[in-house]
């Protein structure tokens, strides 16, 4: 099979690292880049040789691309993603996957429509022990759930400091859409999906028109309800800390990017899980990779996005109707906290 035609359109931290992967990647030619950086591009044509670009337009059209990855502020997604896919590219977009939800809903059924590969960068699903955390719960290991708690903490606004794109919401910033929407994703695909939010506060502590912290109880369309709790402004973090706390009538999963906490009220001799607390380790679940970058998450999600194409398969991780969903909470959440 020849290889796919690749390129990267944002080549900020997370572009960077993306270009890196696809790269790397066996089974791809990566073709060219675009971004509005003269000096990140010419970095690209000093130590690379890959086509460069400052109008994606012009890339899509003079390179014609298999398949290319968004990776631009938020703003930008929905008229890129549209696009791209209009001219029938298979397409990998950055999260939060867009400002409204009636973007996010036109570029899911045109995804759908066209039958192109989709996907969003909500990469904690490629992480080992979420997916053991979702395969235990589907299991009923811990029997019918009563509650959960999805929380995220980190350190990326801990101080007053000068305006960027993050710090505007019209353009995707604050941690609503930052940070909550990892866990909110999270939430929704592992747990169930939320259907009534409750009481949702979003507090400026540091920044100036956006939220640094996001508190929420909500419903699942299962019934089960939750606590919400993020903030991006708790110095007591190296980094982004996520983890999701389920409570069932036999027992309590405690889960995050490291590891995963079981208890159980009973053994369960099927799963090898005796009475009382399992605590097992990322190393007992991560994903074989191609290219190692900042955590085997960031190329596994590249991989599965790629391994889709190749093989026609319908995204079943992270499509575009899923991060959809999440922009409509999201919304669900700033509509509440208004209110």
């Amino acid at each position: 099979m020849d290889k796919l035609k690749g390129a990267v359109i944002g080549l900020g931290k997370m572009g960077l690292s993306h270009a890196a992967i696809v790269g790397a990647h066996p089974a791809v030619e990566m073709t060219s880049v675009c971004d509005t950086s003269s000096l990140v591009l010419d970095a690209f044509r000093r130590y690379t040789r890959i086509n460069t670009y400052s109008d994606y337009h012009k890339m899509i059209e003079k390179e014609l691309p298999d398949f290319v990855i968004i990776s631009t502020p938020t703003k930008f997604h929905y008229p890129m993603v549209k696009y791209a896919m209009e001219k029938g590219l298979h397409v990998f977009c950055e999260k939060p996957f867009s400002l409204t939800d009636q973007e996010g809903e036109e570029l899911a059924e045109l995804a759908e429509r066209k039958q192109l590969v989709n996907q969003v960068g909500y990469h904690n699903h490629f992480i080992g022990t979420f997916r053991e955390l979702k395969r235990l719960l589907k299991l009923k290991v811990i029997g019918d759930l009563l509650h959960f708690t999805g929380e995220a903490y980190g350190p990326v606004v801990i101080k007053e400091k000068g305006g960027t794109w993050r710090s505007r919401h019209e353009e995707g910033g604050g941690c609503l859409f930052d940070y909550a929407s990892h866990v909110l994703n999270l939430i929704q695909e592992i747990v169930g999906r939320p259907v009534k939010i409750y009481g949702a506060l979003l507090k400026s502590e540091y920044s100036k028109g956006v939220e640094d912290a996001v508190y929420a109880l909500m419903q699942l369309n299962s019934g089960v309800s939750g606590v919400l709790s993020v903030s991006w402004s708790d110095e007591t973090y190296r980094k982004m800390s996520t983890s999701l706390t389920i409570e069932g009538k036999k027992g309590k999963i405690i889960c995050d990017a490291t590891e995963i906490k079981i208890y159980l009220k009973e053994a369960l001799p099927s799963e090898n899980l005796p009475k009382g607390w399992t605590i097992k380790y990322i190393t007992d679940f991560a994903l074989p990779v191609n290219f190692y970058l900042r955590g085997e998450e960031y190329s596994a999600q590249v991989d599965y996005f790629i391994d889709c194409i190749r093989n026609s398969k319908k995204t079943e991780i992270n499509s575009f109707e899923q991060a959809f969903y999440t922009d409509k909470v999201i919304k669900m959440i700033m509509d509440n906290a208004k209110s």
